[in-house]
């Protein structure tokens, strides 16, 4: 089976999604990364050879081609080259973007949804609400029982709606836990629906209890400075610290050191949503329990009081408490670490995330 993905950026670092499906799945996968005139196929240097592209050009001005006409051909003639059997689309805005181009490959399409492609008010709205992408797709992919309910209320088929949610990197199933350090830790892009100023303000009252205790953030994005000039206005830049975009392999070992993962993800004004946080995935998986927001997939992969503590969005005094809990009954975090390891290890693995995308994209099947 070879596969095409397309996807609007090349190995953004916090799309390890994306890479699981490009390293992970089963034949041989082309990664079509970009927009427009922009997209390149990674490992190749050209999608067709010189003449045939300065041909097309010449076809094009003399015929007054539409301005796609000529990344499309490139594309379709790449896509023909290459024996691809099915297209994989990441975003829904990409495959609204692509949708002459898919109609033209003729095909079998499914797309992945992931996050605010599903819930921006704007971008739904841009995207002509997605009629055109339900209609020329085989399946359309949700990763939350919420973006689900939402893809059928914009008019998905039922049909063509499948739930699957992430899996962990395998290395994250791999790690036992310590609980050796008074410990938070916070990784993800720090923009307004992660909320990462609350995580901040909880924190602060934690700190008025347990004064030794320490929170570690990583990630890049908007807010940054914003939480950085926070917790030097509040005098907290000993007890706070800013790791920056870090690896796996750095997160995993924060996630043996530490007492919890913490993240207070909220709906944005614009009604941009998570999808279900990767990170919350990697931590459960790695024995750390979450201590969370009631929110987009994360209480579908989250039990409450069984793998982590999750309180209502805006509720700043609840995750001050429940940050103060485990604090207060090392036992407490410790039993919602192992229960939270073994229901990813059942229910949300790796495995069997691309185990069902490769049923999914089965030619023979879709």
């Amino acid at each position: 089976m070879n596969i095409a993905i397309f996807s609007p950026s090349q190995n953004p670092y916090s799309e390890t999604f994306i890479q699981a499906h490009k390293n992970e799945l089963k034949g041989r996968v082309f990664y079509y990364y970009g927009r427009g005139s922009q997209i390149k196929l990674e490992g190749y240097a050209r999608l067709m050879p010189i003449w045939r592209y300065k041909y097309l050009m010449i076809y094009a001005k003399i015929f007054r081609k539409p301005s796609g006409f000529l990344w499309q051909e490139q594309l379709l003639y790449s896509l023909k080259l290459n024996n691809i059997n099915t297209i994989l689309v990441e975003y829904g805005t990409h495959a609204y973007h692509l949708k002459e181009l898919l109609a033209k490959s003729r095909l079998p399409v499914v797309v992945h949804f992931h996050g605010y492609d599903a819930s921006v008010r704007r971008v739904i709205k841009s995207c002509n609400y997605y009629k055109d992408v339900f209609e020329n797709a085989k399946k359309i992919i949700a990763v939350s029982r919420i973006m689900e309910t939402t893809l059928l209320s914009l008019g998905c088929p039922k049909d063509k709606l499948i739930y699957n949610v992430y899996g962990p990197q395998k290395i994250f199933e791999t790690i036992t836990p310590q609980f050796s350090k008074k410990q938070f830790v916070a990784i993800g892009r720090f923009t307004n629906k992660k909320a990462p100023y609350y995580t901040i303000l909880a924190f602060k009252e934690v700190l008025k209890i347990h004064p030794d205790a320490q929170l570690l953030m990583a990630g890049d994005g908007l807010l940054l400075n914003t939480c950085k000039n926070l917790v030097q206005h509040y005098q907290l830049s000993k007890q706070v610290k800013f790791l920056g975009v870090i690896t796996a392999e750095m997160y995993s070992d924060l996630l043996k050191e530490s007492l919890a993962f913490v993240q207070h993800s909220i709906t944005a004004e614009d009604g941009d949503m998570e999808g279900t946080p990767l990170s919350v995935l990697e931590a459960s998986a790695a024995g750390l329990p979450v201590i969370a927001t009631n929110h987009a997939g994360i209480p579908d992969v989250i039990v409450n009081n069984e793998t982590g503590l999750l309180g209502d969005e805006h509720n700043v005094i609840g995750m001050t408490e429940n940050m103060l809990q485990l604090l207060n009954n090392l036992e407490l975090a410790k039993q919602l670490g192992i229960a939270g390891k073994a229901r990813i290890k059942t229910h949300f693995s790796l495995e069997r995330h691309i185990n069902n995308l490769n049923a999914v994209l089965d030619p023979k099947t879709i």
